[in-house]
């Protein structure tokens, strides 16, 4: 099957969430941060979360698709990968980031106004974000920072085909060339430890989420730039 990758476009988004929730039904970290019964008005709010983060994605990120041009539904998204482009330590926040920065904010403060919480356990969300700065704050050595691959999903049923090796070497061969590291934060160890290390990849910490002892483990993992042959 030729899968065909590309940047993100608005006319995507649509299929973009369907391939997130999707692949994040039954997820560890989905469950523990949601929980296992969300209603449908919890996906409904979170396809509105998950809009607004991608149009987020689509000015500020490098937010790619996968798609198999050559079948009957040559638009449907078939996995997605959204990497935040490295940034280097001594660079000081533009005026166009703290607006967009804002700018999101304000949406998501909107939506939860209007949609409420979607089933969001807040605080298990701020427990996972202390945890994620403490981890980056050990591992990321390198002050030119590193390429972070924020989220990457292929859809049931098409998963084991390449699909996400394809879509993670548009970037992991930009990285190669310029001598960059890669980051990722995986919310099972079974399979995806073996398949991110087919990339790549290795495994370097176990972030423990941890709220009452009730415990969201990530797996943290790294890529070295790769030498041209």
């Amino acid at each position: 099957m030729p899968v065909t990758v590309e940047s993100l476009s608005e006319e995507d988004i649509p299929g973009a969430i369907d391939a997130i929730q999707n692949a994040f039904a039954d997820d560890p970290y989905s469950n523990w941060v949601y929980g296992k019964n969300r209603t449908k008005s919890d996906l409904d709010r979170n396809r509105v979360s998950l809009g607004i983060r991608c149009q987020w994605g689509i000015r500020n990120a490098l937010f790619f698709v996968a798609k198999d041009t050559d079948s009957e539904a040559k638009d449907k998204v078939l996995g997605i990968a959204m990497w935040m482009p490295p940034r280097p330590v001594e660079l000081k926040e533009s005026w166009g980031e703290w607006w967009e920065g804002w700018r999101l904010w304000i949406q998501q403060v909107g939506m939860n106004m209007w949609y409420g919480r979607g089933g969001l356990n807040v605080k298990r969300y701020y427990i996972w974000k202390k945890k994620q700065a403490e981890a980056q704050a050990e591992i990321w050595d390198d002050p030119r920072g590193y390429y972070f691959l924020n989220i990457m999903v292929v859809i049931p049923g098409q998963q084991g085909k390449g699909i996400g090796k394809t879509l993670a070497e548009k970037i992991t061969k930009q990285a190669d060339q310029e001598g960059k590291k890669c980051y990722l934060e995986s919310s099972r160890d079974v399979p995806n430890i073996k398949i991110y290390e087919s990339m790549g990849f290795h495994f370097v910490k176990q972030m423990d989420c941890d709220d009452d002892e009730d415990v969201c483990k990530l797996y943290c993992m790294v890529r070295e730039p790769r030498k041209a042959p």
